[in-house]
């Protein structure tokens, strides 16, 4: 007789504070994930259920509530090592055709969902988690920041970030007038107002680990009316920084799958050249290489011209995306790991962006390394 192989399972992965695991069950591909809060995994049901209304979502086949927390058996998509994401088209030397084939079937399917569902709405009714809730009083500017002060850069710069705003910032030759606090300040300001905002129904978290390719969406916590901005700068600054330089560095587990990644590390973190700071001229001088690899410039550059600029020019067609975008993407920079805990060359560089980013000159467009728009071929 044969034996009847049932079912198997591949290697635990720990994703964030989840876990997953590959398993075939009778010839079916599952993906089980396991969530040990319960809120989160109510809301991800539910957010499952939105989402695949507009976009491209595994099948959900069960949810069932366990000791300490929920499972839930999720379609398991094509994928394995280097293979399965929009990542792996953003791992390679070069942005090859399968890549703008992908990007322009992202933007168009964003650009349709959310010029259909935007609306102007109350903060409280849209997704706060990202945003709101980490400007709020116990959010991650309080945890991370409030009473705390560290070295700009222990041993290369060992300025207080207090003191930030007795200096000036020179950035590769720019002067930037940058305070520590002034900007904590602004962002939690920012959060508390209660004008309306501008959101759409999406996944919420569009990293290049959360799209697969073929074209699909994972991780459903965040889904629901998500501000459009937040939505734009998230993409922009996980594809350009987060996700090829930040991520890889402090959270390597979560590319496990995806070794490629490292690989590309170098071509991807900027490089620091000279920092200095003199006490009598009261100037802080930060010199370094943008480095960002062609398959990311690619992809910011085709989601800046496919649905960033046409959905701004239909929802904001007099506004200032720099003024609209900068208080999104410095709660992006300082509210996803906590600086003092960056290495100190990392935390510079990361300082040094977020000075550009609170800049009366910040332009999105050269800041996220966007090319010009190329004419179609005819």
């Amino acid at each position: 007789m044969t034996g009847d192989r049932r079912w198997g399972a591949g290697p635990l992965r720990r994703a964030t504070r989840n876990l997953l695991l590959p398993v075939d069950w009778r010839g079916r591909p599952l993906l089980v994930k396991y969530t040990r809060n319960r809120d989160e995994a109510r809301q991800e049901i539910r957010g499952h259920a939105r989402l695949r209304e507009h976009y491209r979502v595994p099948t959900l086949h069960a949810h069932v509530r366990v000791p300490g927390g929920h499972l839930l058996a999720y379609e398991r998509l094509p994928g394995g090592t280097d293979r399965g994401l929009l990542l792996d088209l953003l791992n390679t030397q070069e942005p090859g055709p399968e890549l703008l084939r992908y990007m322009e079937d992202l933007t168009t399917a964003y650009r349709e969902v959310i010029l259909e569902t935007a609306q102007e709405v109350p903060p409280e009714r849209v997704v706060r988690k990202l945003y709101w809730d980490r400007a709020a009083p116990g959010g991650h500017l309080d945890t991370y920041y409030a009473e705390a002060d560290f070295p700009v850069a222990g041993g290369i710069i060992d300025l207080p970030v207090s003191r930030l705003a007795e200096y000036v910032i020179v950035v590769n030759g720019r002067p930037f007038a940058f305070g520590w606090a002034a900007a904590l300040r602004r962002l939690r300001t920012h959060f508390e107002r209660d004008e309306p905002v501008w959101a759409a129904l999406t996944q919420g978290d569009p990293t290049d680990v959360n799209l697969a390719h073929p074209l699909a969406w994972f991780d459903y916590d965040t889904v629901g009316l998500n501000s459009v901005l937040g939505e734009f700068a998230n993409f922009l600054w996980y594809v350009t920084a987060l996700g090829c330089w930040l991520v890889p560095a402090y959270n390597p587990a979560a590319f496990a799958d995806h070794p490629a990644t490292f690989s590309r590390l170098d071509a991807n973190r900027p490089r620091l050249e000279r920092a200095r700071v003199n006490h009598a001229a009261r100037t802080v001088h930060i010199d370094y290489t943008p480095r960002l690899a062609a398959p990311r410039r690619a992809a910011a550059t085709a989601y800046w011209h496919g649905l960033l600029q046409p959905v701004a020019d239909k929802i904001w067609p007099n506004g200032d995306l720099c003024e609209l975008l900068r208080p999104y993407l410095a709660m992006r920079i300082l509210a996803v790991y906590n600086l003092a805990d960056l290495a100190p060359t990392d935390r510079l560089l990361v300082l040094a962006r977020l000075a550009e980013a609170m800049s009366p000159t910040f332009d999105p467009a050269t800041f996220f390394s966007i090319e010009e728009s190329r004419c179609p071929a005819l």
